[in-house]
């Protein structure tokens, strides 16, 4: 990917991005770049990878937290210490599609880690980082089987939080991958990878826990008996472990960190430092990674305020639905159980990623990714105006009701449009770049505004309960004020250009 060429007659506009223009006009129909298929799948073995290695082990969770010896049986203390390790893991790293997010404190640490993992690969290339995470990751599962206190869980889920610093690193390899033709239908592939790891996952860590009292014949030397949930672990971490094989045999570099030959060989020879500069512009001399600062140009900055918004609405929204759905029917809620809870938050995981896959890069190619972008924010104003009628259509049902269901499948319909506006969001970054070696840094900082938004998101659980407490607009206040943060997302979604950002040259 070459960088754009400047006649002698030309300014070139300081805020402008230096990579090629990632506009794809709705009305037109460009020949398409086939899409480096082998090489992205690489790429998401390891996101599958950890997709699984993060929910296979919430099946057990509980169970093991209820069996510590600072918990000792009492059930009363189970979600107290659950949350601890939960909000922990959370503290470290914040993941792009998880779908049942808790609070802050994880989000927190995420902004103190993700910028230099994604900053580092802009100097050490990017397959470096991601081979050292998915070793980082693995080692925190097998210590996370083999840990027998509290603060030992604890810390391997922190330990797997602060190695996991791929997440930037796999979207800028995807940006650096593509072109302005395919890179719609490459950023709709991550969202299937983690979906299908969210199905797997759990399937190990239910199916595999606690062998000594399913396989007695088979497991039983004492080690399964003093460690339990050692054997899921290993399963996981088998998964990770091929995904570093995989990675480290076929995966290819995507920037070039060393100057060619021919370079090195005019550097040698060259007689005077303007005659070696000359020679390193004609030569393609590797990009240097630009300081941080000059990083921040108009397009980045409007890009990552429009993320840090999706993000908040996206915390809110992934708080408000275990929230209210579970709220007593008497408070504005539904009434459900926690394993109807996580029923249909299943069926969101599997209906998410096919949606993505499916539809994404069509509906860029049709609408442009600014419309995309927008009918995203809109269906999150449909998922906010949903929840009321649906405590309507059960108080008025006597109880849940097929208006009930019909709902919910409404508002998880909307959670995947919804979703796309992440895919969305991933190519404005891609396209804001200053440069290539600048993709890492910008991934970096789009996940670390994304990560202090979401600190803030989940605290609009405390209007929810201070609408409820005071009754104020029936309750409904909560809903009114984040239908208001929607239409301030909209209002900044207009700063951004229709089809992602293009270079201006004047």
């Amino acid at each position: 990917m070459s960088l754009t060429r400047f006649e002698d007659d030309q300014v070139p506009d300081e805020e402008a991005p230096f990579l090629p223009s990632q506009e794809v006009p709705p009305d037109s129909n460009p020949i398409r770049t086939p899409l480096p298929t082998a090489q992205i799948c690489i790429l998401l073995t390891a996101w599958l990878a950890d997709s699984i290695l993060s929910h296979s082990i919430s099946p057990y969770l509980n169970q093991l937290v209820r069996e510590l010896p600072e918990v000792g049986g009492d059930a009363r203390k189970v979600g107290y210490y659950t949350g601890i390790i939960v909000r922990l893991t959370f503290l470290i790293e914040r993941d792009l599609h998880q779908t049942t997010r808790q609070t802050s404190i994880r989000y927190a640490a995420d902004a103190a880690t993700s910028l230099q993992w994604n900053r580092l690969s802009d100097h050490v290339g990017r397959k470096p980082i991601l081979l050292s995470s998915l070793v980082g990751t693995t080692l925190s599962i097998l210590l996370f089987g083999l840990s027998r206190s509290f603060w030992a869980l604890a810390l391997s889920r922190c330990l797997h939080g602060a190695m996991r610093g791929y997440s930037g690193v796999i979207k800028s390899m995807i940006a650096e991958l593509t072109d302005e033709t395919n890179v719609a239908r490459g950023f709709s592939m991550p969202p299937v990878a983690w979906s299908l790891g969210y199905v797997i996952g759990p399937l190990i860590g239910g199916g595999l826990s606690r062998p000594q009292d399913r396989w007695p014949h088979i497991f039983s030397h004492p080690f399964w008996a003093d460690y339990p949930y050692f054997l899921p672990c290993l399963v996981a971490a088998t998964f990770t472990c091929l995904s570093f094989v995989i990675t480290a045999l076929y995966l290819e570099e995507t920037i070039n960190l060393r100057p060619s030959k021919k370079l090195q060989h005019a550097r040698r020879n060259s007689d005077t430092p303007q005659e070696e500069a000359s020679d390193s512009a004609d030569l393609n001399e590797p990009e240097k990674p630009p300081p941080l600062r000059s990083v921040l140009t108009k397009p980045v900055v409007v890009t990552l305020i429009n993320y840090a918004m999706l993000a908040f609405l996206e915390a809110v929204v992934m708080s408000y639905i275990p929230l209210v759905w579970s709220t007593p029917v008497e408070y504005g809620g539904l009434g459900l159980s926690p394993a109807s809870i996580g029923l249909w938050l299943s069926l969101y995981g599997g209906m998410g990623g096919f949606f993505q896959l499916s539809f994404f890069s069509h509906f860029v190619s049709r609408f442009g990714s600014r419309r995309v972008f927008v009918f995203s924010i809109a269906s999150c104003a449909v998922i906010y105006a949903i929840f009321p009628f649906e405590n309507l259509a059960v108080v008025a049902g006597g109880g849940p009701n097929m208006a009930v269901w019909m709902l919910i499948i409404l508002q998880l319909a909307s959670l995947c449009i919804f979703d796309m506006g992440y895919c969305t969001m991933n190519m404005y970054v891609s396209s804001a770049a200053p440069n290539k070696r600048s993709l890492g840094a910008i991934y970096g900082l789009s996940h670390l505004v994304n990560s202090v938004l979401s600190v803030v998101g989940p605290g609009a659980d405390l209007l929810f309960a201070f609408s409820l407490t005071h009754n104020i607009l029936g309750g409904k206040l909560a809903y009114v004020v984040l239908l208001g943060v929607v239409g301030v997302t909209l209002g900044f979604s207009t700063q951004l250009p229709k089809n992602t950002w293009a270079r201006r040259e004047e």
